[in-house]
C-alpha cells in the first residue's frame, strides 16, 4: 500500500542523510524503515533501520528512497517529523512526534495516553 509522504515529514537535512546512507548500502531494495517498538523509559521506542521491504509494509515513496512502515507503527507515527542534527550535542536522527504525550530525557522513547 502506498501512502503520500505527508504522512511523515522528512526535513531536507534528514532527507540528505537518508539518501547518503541508502546509497552506501549499494542495494536498490533498501529503504528507510520507520517503526515503533515496546521499551525505553517512556514505554515505546523509535526504531529506524535501513532494510528491504517486508510483507505487509506500507510504502511511502519519497524522492531518492522509499519509507517502509508496518501497520502498528503507522498509528503512532502519523504526522511525525524526522530531522537530522549534527551539532555539539551529538549527531543523529531526531523524531518530532505530535502524538507523543510524554518523552524521556534522551528523546528516544515516548508514550501516548
Amino acid at each position: 500500500m502506498a501512502v503520500d509522504i505527508d504522512f511523515v515529514k522528512i526535513t531536507p537535512k534528514a532527507n540528505e542523510e537518508v539518501i547518503k546512507l541508502v546509497n552506501a548500502e549499494n542495494n536498490p531494495d533498501i529503504g528507510l524503515r520507520l517503526g515503533v517498538k515496546g521499551g525505553g523509559c517512556s514505554g515505546l521506542s523509535y526504531d529506524l533501520q535501513f532494510t528491504p521491504q517486508e510483507n505487509g509494509d506500507t510504502i511511502i515513496s519519497h524522492e531518492g528512497f522509499n519509507v517502509f512502515m508496518d501497520a502498528k507503527s503507522m498509528i503512532y507515527l502519523k504526522g511525525m517529523q524526522l530531522d537530522f542534527q549534527d551539532g555539539l550535542q551529538g549527531k543523529g536522527f531526531v523524531f518530532v512526534n505530535p502524538n507523543a504525550t510524554s518523552t524521556c530525557g534522551c528523546g528516544e522513547s515516548f508514550s501516548i495516553t
